[in-house]
């Protein structure tokens, strides 16, 4: 299968690795000029839960246009990069291609529907996976729990299954779910709890939740998450967010979110389609959320410092 992973940053270079070292024709999208080119030369090497290899049948580039057509595109950019990547890959795709984003936070599908048509499209979640980037041409696989998969509207179906044994195929814990929404948000609740906090204190899951004071702001991020997903009718697995959101920490305590691993490196992070977004659905819905706002409020705060302003 021809599979293109648009945005090999350290998440979408492990799914990049992986399925090309199971013998699919993968190409590697990135404007990381100084990444794309170490995997030209040297391939890419991949080391941590899923072994320590070098993938040399990576083809990579800096233009999706190089890519053309694929049967596969897997769309693993930051949240604020799917627009600009959907516009693309509008132009490129099939009839019969299949667009797989997996992001964190919520909103993915509606920003692809402002470009294309999302028939194709297919929603994924990445449950206790965790990577990050040694430097370019190198990525470190922290942990792998599950790749959950499902169709937009809901519902499996033959091609939901199909993207799901790839994935299985490569080595990846990979399943398909009817209601992928549903897995989004219990996805989305713990990405607010940790991700924001973890950033403004400068800390590990671990480190948080051993912090009582600050621990307990991350527990109001959580409670606020699941009065909106209650009021948008998402039918969770579970009625006590704080013992949900605990649970998951315990699991991964060394673990830095994501948008922690962004302001170290000195770049913006996805704080509008996370934490920001729950402030702002809580507006739309008339459910107050000051952790939400107050901790989006602190990081947009120190992004500044970014952006020279």
């Amino acid at each position: 299968m021809k599979i293109s992973v648009v945005g090999v940053g350290a998440m979408g270079s492990i799914y990049a690795g992986l399925l090309a070292d199971a013998d699919h024709e993968v190409w590697a999208i990135d404007i990381w000029k100084e990444h794309i080119d170490a995997i030209k030369k040297k391939g890419l090497r991949i080391t941590g839960a899923s072994g320590d290899r070098t993938v040399t049948s990576i083809q990579a580039s800096s233009e999706l246009a190089d890519v053309g057509d694929c049967d596969l595109y897997i769309l693993a950019t930051k949240a604020s990069g799917v627009g600009l990547a959907a516009e693309k890959i509008a132009s490129l795709a099939g009839s019969n291609s299949l667009i797989l984003t997996i992001q964190n936070g919520l909103g993915a599908g509606e920003r692809i529907a402002e470009y294309m048509d999302t028939a194709n499209v297919l929603l994924g979640v990445a449950d206790g996976f965790g990577a990050s980037m040694k430097g370019p041409g190198h990525a470190h696989h922290n942990g792998m729990n599950l790749i959950r998969i499902g169709e937009v509207t809901g519902g499996l179906t033959e091609r939901v299954e199909l993207v799901t044994s790839l994935w299985q195929s490569a080595g990846f814990k990979a399943k398909a779910f009817a209601d992928i929404n549903q897995l989004i948000w219990e996805k989305y609740i713990c990405n607010c709890t940790y991700s924001a906090p973890c950033t403004v204190f400068g800390c590990t899951l671990g480190e948080l939740m051993s912090n009582a004071a600050n621990f307990k702001i991350a527990l109001g991020c959580a409670d606020e998450v699941y009065s909106l997903g209650q009021a948008k009718g998402i039918a969770f697995s579970f009625d006590d967010p704080v013992r949900y959101v605990t649970d998951f920490g315990k699991k991964m305590p060394s673990s830095k979110p994501s948008m922690l691993l962004d302001h170290e490196a000195g770049r913006l992070s996805e704080i509008d389609a996370i934490n920001g977004k729950a402030a702002e659905l809580g507006a739309e819905l008339g459910i107050l959320t000051p952790y939400n706002e107050t901790v989006s409020a602190v990081v947009r705060t120190l992004e500044k410092r970014f952006i020279g302003s």
